[in-house]
């Protein structure tokens, strides 16, 4: 098994399952909803999409050749919530992820040492990426905690819902054991 390909199949796992839970956080509030800053020092949902994606394609357009900071990215701009609709905020969405994941795909395994540039400090693509998969998540924890407040009626948890985890572990040690990825489950749940 080589352990640079299980490093990429795990990343790009665990981009979809944040992705995912994302989207159904999103999915949860009313359109109007998703642009809705709770005051003058936070975000909305919308913003933290704009920002997200304008992370994703300056990071990840020709990321082997070029600063992952490029100098056409507008960074504060993507914090001032001027997204005008729905149709609008999904397709900044799933821009910003084509861009990553097909970075992920073109990578290859032994490509993960290679040195890439990010504001003219060197990483390697691995440390690129794991860098990523902390601050990707870090904000879609920020759209999940506000779509719950934001959310009208009831939340229907993303994960274990709460009083429940007694009856999640019982079900999961029920199983036999298995090596597979965690996000399989999770995943299949969120669906």
């Amino acid at each position: 098994m080589d352990s640079n390909q299980v490093f990429l199949d795990t990343l790009k796992k665990q981009f979809l399952y944040y992705k995912t839970l994302g989207e159904k956080a999103m999915d949860q509030l009313t359109p109007e909803l998703l642009f809705v800053r709770p005051n003058e020092n936070s975000n909305s949902i919308a913003t933290i999409v704009k920002h997200l994606s304008g992370n994703m394609i300056s990071r990840w357009t020709d990321f082997r050749t070029t600063d992952g900071e490029k100098e056409w990215r507008d960074r504060d701009g993507e914090f001032e919530n001027d997204i005008p609709d729905l149709e609008r905020l999904l397709l900044i969405w799933e821009e910003g992820w084509r861009c990553l994941l097909g970075a992920l795909d073109s990578t290859e395994p032994n490509q993960l040492t290679e040195i890439i540039y990010i504001r003219n400090e060197g990483h390697t693509i691995m440390e690129a990426l794991s860098r990523q998969l902390a601050h990707y998540p870090y904000h879609i924890g920020q759209m999940i905690y506000a779509a719950k407040l934001l959310k009208e009626s009831e939340w229907k948890s993303l994960s274990i819902p709460k009083n429940n985890s007694r009856a999640y572990n019982e079900n999961k040690f029920a199983k036999d054991k298995t090596i597979k990825n965690f996000t399989e489950d999770e995943l299949e749940k969120l669906q």
